[in-house]
């Protein structure tokens, strides 16, 4: 065993060091702490990520965050971390209000830039970070994690296999249901997605994000849309001012829309779908195959293709656990699952490995921006009750 732990302590020095600072300790900075924890370990990187300093408001917390997750510091103000020569990279896991500052300082100090979705708050506050971080020529990932699911990758591959033909459909779901009490309160730690000054929206720019981005990166760009949004509890007590204030943030959206490629799409998130905690699923329809998927259960693709002898013919459940299958060669046997802490942990690794190569990174600010513009459409259009277009195209 010592010598075995000796030769990994080579291994690791002979690697590139990339410092990370993390802005955020809440469910998103546990998930990408693990992922910087863990990519190296089953991915062969040129850069070793090191969890270099965490940065929260509560200095206690961010201690024993930190204690927990292996970073050796701690900040209670993010300039001190961006400012800091021993940072390389600034990982932003912190509300969405937070997210321009942070990320156009951080390019402006040379740092390479993570950030959660959405990207900003409006379309408007994302191209600012995106001009910043081209401006300043750094690395740059929005955490669209679900991209980075085998199954997703595998349809992926397949479309542009071209396997399906001409498409016709496609259509996504986003269901939850935490917010239907009307004793919840709005604001504050873990409610901050309930205040619109924080968030920018409900339910369009938290979960329709994912799959609105999941949708142009399997079908491409997304040119208009026709939108309706429901805010059902319309006063909720605010868990900083004590006051009952106005709800502004829808709590249900749904979209019609067309793709650049002529295909008609149907969207729906809530968090009012009694029974769901986190239903998301698609479905796309071609000339000749089609295909679902559902986070429930991750690990499999529904595939249907017309070309089978028609004796044959009809759904596959494809379990996607095979070497030959995206990403599953660095995982265990055939047959054996994962799970949706290795969504992060696959794109934590395709991050550093394209670091390492030069090699395109995506999603980039610029494919968070894409989303953004779809999403500012959505939020347009219910409220002229007209089909607006999808501005950026």
């Amino acid at each position: 065993m010592a010598g075995t732990e000796r030769e990994r302590t080579e291994i690791l020095k002979q690697k590139k060091q990339l410092n990370i600072g993390l802005v955020g300790y809440g469910f998103m900075g546990r998930t990408h702490s693990n992922a910087f924890l863990q990519a190296p370990r089953f991915f062969d990187l040129t850069y070793q990520p090191v969890l270099k300093a965490v940065c929260a408001r509560n200095p206690e917390r961010a201690a024993g965050f930190a204690a927990n997750w292996g970073y050796e510091s701690v900040e209670s103000d993010w300039q001190h971390l961006v400012a800091r020569k021993d940072i390389d990279l600034i990982d932003i896991a912190s509300p969405n209000n937070t997210h321009a500052e942070i990320a156009i300082a951080a390019a402006k100090a040379g740092k390479m830039v993570m950030c959660e979705k959405p990207l900003g708050r409006t379309a408007n506050e994302a191209l600012s970070m995106v001009e910043a971080v081209e401006a300043a020529n750094v690395s740059n990932m929005v955490w669209y994690n679900y991209r980075r699911v085998p199954a997703v990758v595998l349809l992926k591959q397949l479309l542009d296999e071209n396997r399906f033909g001409r498409i016709f459909h496609y259509r996504s779901q986003f269901l939850q249901d935490w917010t239907i009490s009307q004793d919840l309160p709005q604001g504050g730690e873990g409610l901050w997605r309930l205040d619109a000054s924080v968030s920018g929206s409900g339910v369009t720019g938290d979960l329709l994000a994912h799959n609105i981005d999941m949708a142009m990166w399997l079908n491409g760009p997304i040119v208009e849309v026709s939108a309706m949004t429901e805010t059902f509890i319309k006063e909720r007590k605010h868990s900083l001012t004590g006051e009952v204030e106005p709800v502004k943030i829808d709590d249900a959206s749904a979209f019609l829309c067309r793709f650049e490629n002529g295909s008609m799409a149907l969207f729906e998130a809530t968090r009012y779908a009694r029974g769901h905690k986190a239903l998301f699923t698609l479905e796309i329809n071609g000339e000749q195959a089609s295909a679902s998927w559902d986070l429930h259960d991750l690990h499999r693709l529904e595939y249907f293709d017309h070309r089978d002898e028609s004796r044959l013919r009809g759904w596959k459940n494809i379990h996607i656990t095979d070497g030959d299958h995206p990403y599953m060669k660095h995982w265990w046997v055939p047959g054996l699952q994962i799970g949706y802490e290795h969504t992060f942990i696959h794109q934590a690794a395709d991050f550093l490995e394209a670091v390492g190569t030069g090699k395109p990174i995506a999603p980039s600010f610029r494919d968070g921006l894409a989303t953004e513009y779809v999403t500012d459409a959505v939020l347009k259009s219910a409220v002229t009750k007209k089909w607006e277009p999808v501005l950026g195209n």
